[in-house]
């Protein structure tokens, strides 16, 4: 669109003109911008006059004499002649014809004034090609400022936009723009501009086409700013640039080619994006970009490298050198075993779980119990009734729903796990502290195939030895037995032991495991007296008939530490498949080749369990029965309740009785193992008895099934409890006339030391007795 050729300032208006101008420009400068105003002005000025009686009201605007009349040279597409004002000021002027008659009439009064020389006529614009940089060198850009028919401000374009809401437009403003006229030129030295404006507002205001680096040497010079007649909001104009009037234009846009050259749309002078040296790449950007050795090994390039490399490292020995390793077996830290010196309490005379410092009080553990039943038991567990229909209560609880629990010495006060080899029955696995823990409300013992102390696994047991035990009543466990079920391989035990006998310390358990006996005869001598090779124990160590200040916790009494099996877990019963557990009474001295007197046992469903065919060995005599399992039972899918219950004692009241799920499997008397041949009565333990929770495996167990065993194994412990009939509660290790702690304490070295495997290696003389030695 080009802009209205405006007349010259030498003609005035008469009053009529004046008056039908005003009146238009009142009934459309709402929402309108100045262009548009000042095309209808041009437009009224090219009207016949009216008749002077024809008087107009009172104008809301000041008096216009001095306007100057224009005329445009075509038509404005924003301001079309056939609006609705025009055709109401046709209808009440009643002179007017037809549209045609109405654009005859425009276009000879245009004539009119350019014959009379009142306008000038307007340039004809010539087709040019776009030009090159080299041919405008010398074309100064004042050349394209002259040119009548090129816009050469926002102003000029005509835009439409002064109609919405502007929030930075004062009332002042708005009046002055709508009825100003904007002069062809103004100079930049203008005090206008000069006057107070700050850096950015005067970088805003400089002419965009005088870049002196320009490769057109400034193909369009500075041109005066139009005159901007509204009052300047300095606040606004100088704090935000972006909305103060910018006067220039280059006159390139949208002539033929330029879009080539980048002429499409003029940016504000801040608006250089950081890609744009990306997007507008220099002819010698591959020379002064090119990085140099200095910039390859920066600093920053160096340390990232590095950094780098140690992480792809790592992740490949994480990932693949720790794997083939664990699973070759390959010992890459080069030791036996741990040193002597390295072992839990070795060397101290007062080891620490048998000292109490009493001279200063120290504050207990924020998270450690304080009592013997947890609180997490439910209230219908705390009592229960026995296979006699005796009422038990609770007494003991751990049912292990803290998560992560450690069981280090010294960290739990009724567990600890042992760090330590088990050669009493020359397992394949290192017990080791790191491999028990609770998660998911269960203790879990995790047997790796882990090589460490040139053994192929490692695994964890849990014992409260010297730190918890109990004389008669109910144990209970309930477990989820580790897989594959029905599989030759594993050796889980929950068990019992007398506290005498620390486990896997073979110098505590020569001559008190499995011991129960309280006679003086030939079931306390080596091998008892027996030369068929049916016992091959060393005699009874803590005999009831030893000499007088001999080493004996309870003299007159007969000491052993026998054993009390709630399962030990084997499997593939008869070829279907099926996990098998034992439950048993291992003493000594031992039935003539190992066997009870049946006629005191009963089992009540022989479907579900019946008498073991194993009764013992050289080293033990087992009273035992075996169990058929379900094969849900492993790998925590379900947990199943195991427990005996027993009376201690020597009468036909004594007995023991191994239940599942609560329901009874076998049962004995005192009875059954009573005196036989040169062998007298053997007891149902009246020793304090430890708890002890193991993942063991060995070949002294079962012939393992190596191809089906799978790795890592873990056994699901839910709970362990302990029940007592009301008034007989026994929870200690030093029940009386059978203590134990005092014992222990002065044998340090057997009982902290599980590398010494007699009593005399320990340095101490095996006790003399009177039927053996005399007194």
């Amino acid at each position: 669109m080009s802009p209205p050729i405006r007349p010259s300032a030498s003609r005035r208006l008469t009053r009529a003109e004046t008056s039908d101008a005003e009146e238009t420009r009142q009934s459309e400068q709402a929402g309108r911008s100045a262009s548009n105003l000042h095309a209808q002005l041009s437009a009224a000025a090219l009207r016949p006059q009216r008749p002077d009686n024809q008087s107009r009201g009172p104008s809301r605007q000041t008096s216009n004499d001095d306007l100057p009349r224009q005329s445009p040279t075509t038509t404005s597409t924003l301001h079309r002649s056939s609006n609705s004002n025009t055709s109401d000021r046709s209808s009440r002027d009643g002179s007017v014809g037809s549209l045609h008659n109405i654009r005859t009439r425009d276009a000879n009064a245009a004539g009119i004034a350019i014959g009379q020389g009142l306008l000038p006529p307007p340039p004809i614009p010539a087709s040019r090609p776009s030009p090159r940089p080299y041919s405008m060198r010398n074309v100064s850009s004042s050349t394209s400022l002259s040119r009548m028919a090129t816009p050469r401000s926002v102003r000029d374009l005509g835009r439409d936009f002064d109609r919405y809401y502007n929030p930075f437009a004062t009332p002042a403003q708005s009046t002055t723009d709508l009825t100003s006229l904007l002069p062809r030129r103004r100079s930049m030295d203008s005090s206008q501009y000069q006057g107070g404006a700050s850096g950015p507002m005067s970088r805003r205001n400089s002419n965009p086409f005088s870049d002196e680096d320009h490769p057109s040497q400034r193909l369009a010079t500075p041109f005066a700013a139009s005159a901007i007649s509204t009052p300047r909001n300095d606040f606004i104009d100088d704090n935000d640039p972006d909305r103060s009037f910018f006067p220039y234009l280059d006159d390139r846009l949208g002539a033929p080619g330029t879009e080539d050259q980048g002429y499409t749309f003029p940016l504000y002078w801040h608006e250089k994006e950081w890609d744009d040296d990306m997007h507008l790449p220099m002819v010698d950007d591959d020379v002064k970009l090119k990085p140099t050795l200095r910039d390859r090994f920066s600093r920053k390039n160096v340390l990232d490298t590095l950094g780098l490399a140690f992480m792809i490292i790592g992740l490949l020995s994480v990932f693949i050198m720790l794997p083939v390793l664990s699973w070759s077996g390959i010992n890459i830290i080069g030791y036996n075993d741990t040193p002597l010196d390295q072992m839990w309490g070795y060397g101290d005379n007062e080891p620490t779980w048998a000292t109490v410092n009493a001279s200063r009080k120290w504050p207990l553990l924020k998270n450690m119990r304080t009592g013997l039943i947890d609180p997490d038991t439910p209230k219908t567990e705390r009592k229960r009734v026995g296979v006699e229909g005796d009422e038990y209560q609770l007494v003991f609880s751990d049912e292990f729903n803290d998560v992560n629990r450690t069981f280090y010495p010294g960290d739990d006060p009724y567990w600890f796990a042992p760090d330590f080899w088990y050669g009493a029955t020359r397992d394949l696995e290192w017990y080791d502290p790191d491999a028990v823990t609770t998660w998911d409300g269960a203790l879990h013992l995790q047997l790796d195939a882990f090589e460490n102390h040139n053994l192929r696994f490692r695994s964890g047991m849990l014992n409260s030895w010297n730190q918890l035990c109990f004389k008669g009543g109910i144990m209970e466990v309930s477990v989820s037995l580790p897989g594959p079920a029905g599989i030759h391989a594993l050796w889980p035990g929950v068990w019992s032991l007398g506290n005498l006998g620390r486990p896997g310390y073979l110098a505590t358990t020569e001559g008190t495991w499995p011991y129960t006996y309280n006679e003086c005869d030939a079931g306390i001598t080596p091998n008892q007296s027996d030369s068929s090779g049916m016992n091959k124990l060393p005699g009874q160590k803590l005999s009831s008939c030893t000499c007088p200040n001999a080493d004996h916790p309870s003299p007159g009494v007969g000491r052993g530490a026998p054993e009390i099996d709630v399962i030990e877990v084997s499997a593939d019963y008869s070829g279907l498949g099926l996990g098998v557990a034992t439950q048993s009474y291992q003493i000594a001295p031992f039935d003539t080749w190992w066997y009870p007197n049946a006629d005191f046992m009963e089992i009540p469903d022989p479907s579900l369990s019946f008498l073991n065919t194993w009764t013992g060995g050289p080293f033990q005599q087992a009273v035992s029965t075996t169990t058929m399992l379900n094969n849900k039972w492993y790998d925590g899918e379900e947990y199943q309740k195991f427990a005996f219950e027993y009376v201690p004692g020597s009468t036909a009241d004594s007995y023991i009785a191994w239940t599942v799920a609560g329901q009874e499997m076998m049962k004995f008397d005192a009875r059954a193992i009573g005196q036989n041949g040169n062998i007298g009565q053997r007891i149902i333990s009246e020793e304090p008895m430890s708890m002890i929770l193991n993942l063991g495996i060995s070949e002294n167990w079962v012939d393992i099934n190596w191809t089906a065993a799978t790795f890592p194994a873990i056994m699901r412990i839910d709970y362990v409890r302990i029940y007592h009939k009301p008034g007989e509660e026994s929870i200690t290790c030093d029940p009386p006339g059978f203590e134990t702690t005092e014992y222990i304490k002065n044998h340090p070295e057997a009982y902290t030391n599980p590398n010494y495997t007699t009593w005399e290696d320990a340095g101490y003389e095996w006790p003399r007795n009177s039927l053996m030695h005399g007194c």
